[in-house]
């Protein structure tokens, strides 16, 4: 900055247009750059109803070009936890995201006119718990009266679902 001719410290005094008298503090003067960013909402917006889902944990694929959902974060977890909105975050964490029975019994419910089952285990859990298992451990889920729930996928019971449900739609 010296070698420019201008103080070490960058700045400058302004002088009031008006009055013509210095103002108290100096100030840093130069050029401001703007640029303009070329996002436009016709090329940025997403909606999904249905679509794919991961094999291994059954939750919705992410992003556009995987025709994916909306990730909803720990953030947003945390934001409605502190609404105290509890049964909103059941069905999306559950129902909406890798509940693969409950997802089934839920549209059956809506087909049928019935009310909303109680959503079941998630496929992350299931998988957590695998994972676990993997490694040796020897992980029991016990219900609220302390009997073991068996984490295991009932193949049978989603192929049953799968043929109440046709039936009802045709």
């Amino acid at each position: 900055l010296l070698e420019a001719g201008l103080p070490k410290d960058g700045k400058t005094t302004l002088y009031d247009g008006r009055t013509g008298r210095p103002f108290d503090q100096k100030v840093t003067v130069g050029y401001s750059y703007i640029l303009k960013l070329a996002h436009l909402v016709a090329d940025k917006i997403h909606a999904r109803s249905t679509g794919p889902y991961s094999l291994v944990t059954q939750q919705p694929l992410g992003g556009k070009a995987q025709f994916g959902g909306q990730r909803f974060g720990e953030m947003e977890v945390w934001a409605l936890e502190g609404y105290g909105a509890a049964y909103n975050l059941q069905e999306i964490l559950t129902i909406k995201s890798d509940d693969v029975l409950g997802r089934i019994k839920t549209y059956e419910a809506i087909v049928k006119g019935e009310g909303i089952p109680v959503p079941g285990m998630p496929e992350s859990f299931k998988v957590l718990i695998k994972e676990l298992r993997s490694l040796s451990l020897d992980v029991q889920i016990l219900n609220a009266q302390g009997k073991e729930v068996d984490v295991r996928e009932d193949i049978d019971s989603k192929d049953e679902i799968n043929e109440n449900l046709m039936k009802e739609i045709t």
